[in-house]
Order: structure tokens, then C-alpha cells, then sequence
């Protein structure tokens, strides 16, 4: 059986990986890049500062994955505690906001109390995330985070978004809980699967993907773009003009732009897959000469004074993504900013309008602006695929057709399921769908929700 992979991310890594384990020798892997990893890699710029596509924090569901990263890292990692902030109404709450709103100055503290206080509805009847949120949170937590957060994270709609992908990704509501943090006078910061992650010490991010890949580097074949695939005949057209046959292809290129190559496709499927919605994202990177003494990993901006809804001190996950591993001469921030059709952003100017939101945010002095000694962008047109009210519909329509005719679409993009598309997710699904293809097993990941 020659099986045929689209794309070197983490899932057609992990399908790669497993292949390999399994002896199985008729597989390759195509990517259009010149490097692995896809949204995982990393880059040193020109003035010796690592770069991450986005936060990542590594941290696992999966012992199969753990095993992998600590065969890939062996010991050259750093383990961190998860320390993250929210910037709102001029000070700082912990994360996650919902259960730290102690912090908030005393008119704010009330709205929200009062919101939870008042909750009404059903969160299960609710008809997408947007109604979700007041059933579950209240006017004052949606007023002040919840609202505007998400519209910096997602930049579409929320009443376009499902309810369906919440699971793990946002942190419920206790107000029994809240109310004694708030009397106690203490923090609560220990939710989630992220309170603990390890980083490579050397590297970023995508150095565990490069290691993975040494183990089969000759089956790899970078600098080839897909431009189209013959379903019927199945033939991968590259754009250097190379074809190659498969007997089974497993994509992890975006699911929409997959689909517009396919020939033959039914009007439903190509209608299903021109509904599907994403977002796009800009990586600031800035270095700045100078020392920054701050605990925090990363921190989430709601308000409309600063572009990004994220930035980390990325010099605190290893001394190695500055300059000489110098940390007591350099510092690095990590700004994140989303956008879209409805929510547009000049690429000229945003890391000039990242400088003055660091000002405004107060994560900056005038001083340490003037301070800044490299500028980095990177450009992602796909970075979340947005769990829209008709996605799972026409997720329906899409994958069992394309199963019908070998080809099997998984990954962050090819699944098109945010919510198992973190790393460990995303790795795991090439897995599976491995193991699915050989023996027939099922697919736990994607078939969780």
C-alpha cells in the first residue's frame, strides 16, 4: 500500500513516525516549505532572536506523544511553570480571568458578581457561543473579557460561532468558588491542562519536529507544493512540475484550499468546503536590548488599546531565544494579533501599532521601546479554523467523501477541528489515522467530539 503524505506539521509527522515505527516502508511525505514543522516551527532571525509561530506550550494528552518529545529532546528541555495574566482596567488579574475577578477595581468586581448572580438560560440550549457566554458567564464577565477577547482572538462574529468546541478550552464558572477566592483574598490559578509544559532548550518549538524528522529525513521531500490532486487516477501534481501516485493519501493542508484542487469534486462537497471559515494571524517578534524581570509566560490583552490579544516574555521559556542565551542583556516579546475579512489589519503597520499597544498596555516604557533591537513578522493566513455554527455539517459532507475515495484529511487544517488541534492533538491524529488505514482501528482524537 503506498501511502502518500501532504505536509510535514505535526500531523503528517506523527503519521510519518508511526509508519516508521510500523516498518512500513511505501509511504513519502511532501512538504511545500523548505523546513518541517508547519505552525510548529521555529526561526532564528537575523539578529540571533527565536521565533515561534504563536505561543505554543508544549503539554500532552498522549503518552504515545510524551514518549516521542522525550525521545526527540532527551534531556535538553526546560520545564515551566504556567504563569499567565489578563491586561484589564489598568491592572493585572490571573488567569483564568472568570475565577480571579478579585482583582478588579470595585464597580467592575460588582458588574460581575452581579452577572453570575442573575445567570438565566440553559448553556446546553443555547444557539451558538455567543449566547453561550451570557447563560454561562453574566453581562460583567462578557462585558469586560469574555466579548472582547474573543473578538480579538477569532475576529469573526460570535453569534457565528458554535458552542459545540468549548470542552477543555475555556474554564467553567463556580461562583460559590469565586466568591470564596474573592472572600479568602486568594488566586486560583491552577485550571487547565497547560499549568505545567516543558520548551526546548535550544531552538523553539519546532526543534522537536526537526529531531523527529531526522529519523526518516530521506523520505521527506521539501520545496514541493501541492497544485493538484486527480482523486480518481490518484495523482499528486507538485508545482515543479513531478506527479506522484498513491494508493492512499492523507492530507493536513487546509481542508477549503484541498478541496478547490481536487478535480471532479460534487457541487456539495466543493459548496461544504467553501463554507468553512479561518482566520489569519501576524507574529510580532520584537528583541529589545536590556533586562526585563517578569514571572509571567504569557498574557491576554481584551481591550482595544494594544492589537494583539497575546504576547509572552519569550526569553523566560529559554535563554537560548535571545541572543547568546544573554538574558541579562536581552529580553523578547511574542505579540499576537488575528485578522480577517471583518476584522482587517494593515501588514505595514502592524508592528509599529504592536510597539505603541506595548506602551499602552504598560508592558513597555518610552525607554524600552527606544530600546528595540530586532523586528520580526511572520505572516499565517490559516491560523485557527473557527468552529462555525455550520462547520460540523459540512464537515460531514466533506470527510466521508473524500474517505470514500482514500483520501483521509486530518490535522489542525485538515480536520478542521480546533478543538483537538493543539500539537499532541494534531501529532496523534496522524497516529491514528495510520493505524486506522493498516488495521482498521478506530480514531479516538477525532472522533471525541
Amino acid at each position: 500500500m503506498n501511502i502518500l503524505i501532504l505536509g510535514a506539521g505535526p500531523c503528517g509527522l506523527g503519521a510519518a513516525y508511526h509508519l516508521h515505527k510500523l516498518g512500513h516502508t511505501d509511504w513519502e511525505l511532501f512538504e511545500r516549505n523548505s523546513h518541517v514543522g508547519g505552525l510548529s516551527a521555529s526561526f532564528l532571525d537575523e539578529n540571533d532572536f527565536t521565533w515561534d509561530i504563536g505561543g505554543h506550550v508544549l503539554f500532552s494528552h498522549y503518552d504515545y506523544f510524551d514518549h516521542v518529545v522525550t525521545e526527540a529532546l532527551g534531556d535538553a528541555y526546560l520545564e515551566q511553570l504556567r504563569e499567565s495574566w489578563v491586561r484589564i482596567l489598568y491592572t493585572w488579574v490571573p488567569y483564568p480571568f472568570q475565577n480571579n475577578i478579585r482583582h478588579l477595581p470595585v464597580d467592575a468586581l460588582e458588574e460581575c458578581l452581579n452577572g453570575l448572580r442573575r445567570l438565566a438560560g440553559d448553556p446546553q440550549r443555547t444557539l451558538n457561543f455567543r449566547d453561550w457566554m451570557d447563560t454561562v458567564f453574566g453581562a460583567g464577565i462578557v462585558k469586560y473579557f469574555m466579548e472582547p477577547y474573543n473578538k480579538k482572538v477569532w475576529g469573526v462574529p460570535l453569534e457565528t460561532m458554535s458552542r459545540e468546541w468549548i470542552g477543555e478550552r475555556v474554564s467553567m464558572v463556580d461562583l460559590a468558588r469565586i466568591e470564596r477566592n474573592i472572600a479568602a483574598g486568594v488566586d486560583d490559578v491552577n485550571w487547565g491542562p497547560n499549568n505545567r509544559f516543558k520548551f526546548p532548550l535550544h531552538g523553539g518549538t519546532g526543534q522537536i519536529y526537526e529531531r523527529i524528522a531526522d529519523r526518516f529525513r530521506d523520505r521527506i521531500h521539501l520545496e514541493y507544493e501541492c497544485v493538484s490532486v486527480d482523486p480518481y487516477r490518484r495523482i499528486v501534481r507538485f508545482a515543479n512540475g513531478e506527479e506522484a501516485a498513491y494508493d492512499i493519501l492523507i492530507n493536513t493542508m487546509p481542508l477549503d484550499r484541498f478541496v478547490a484542487q481536487c478535480t471532479g469534486m460534487t457541487d456539495e462537497v466543493v459548496n461544504a468546503a467553501g463554507s468553512l471559515v479561518h482566520n489569519g494571524g501576524y507574529i510580532v517578534g520584537l528583541g529589545f536590548a536590556g533586562t526585563r524581570i517578569d514571572p509571567k509566560c504569557w498574557m491576554y490583552f481584551p481591550e482595544s488599546d494594544s492589537p494583539f490579544y497575546r504576547v509572552t516574555n519569550f526569553h523566560n521559556y529559554s535563554p537560548n531565544n535571545v541572543p547568546g542565551g544573554r538574558t541579562d542583556s536581552y529580553f523578547s516579546l511574542m505579540c499576537e494579533t488575528t485578522y480577517s475579512s471583518h476584522k482587517p489589519v494593515d501588514k505595514d503597520a502592524i508592528v509599529e501599532e504592536t510597539l505603541q499597544g506595548l506602551v499602552n498596555s504598560g508592558l513597555l516604557s518610552d525607554d524600552e521601546r527606544a530600546s528595540v533591537v530586532s523586528r520580526y513578522l511572520i505572516d499565517i493566513p490559516y491560523s485557527y479554523p473557527v468552529p462555525t455554527v455550520g462547520r460540523d455539517d459540512a464537515l460531514k459532507v466533506i470527510q466521508p467523501h473524500l474517505e470514500s475515495l482514500g483520501i483521509y484529511s486530518r490535522g489542525r487544517f485538515g480536520a478542521w477541528r480546533y478543538e483537538v488541534g493543539n500539537m499532541d492533538h494534531s501529532f496523534m491524529q496522524g497516529v491514528e489515522v495510520v493505524e486506522r488505514i493498516l488495521t482498521g482501528a478506530p480514531e479516538p482524537t477525532v472522533e471525541s467530539r
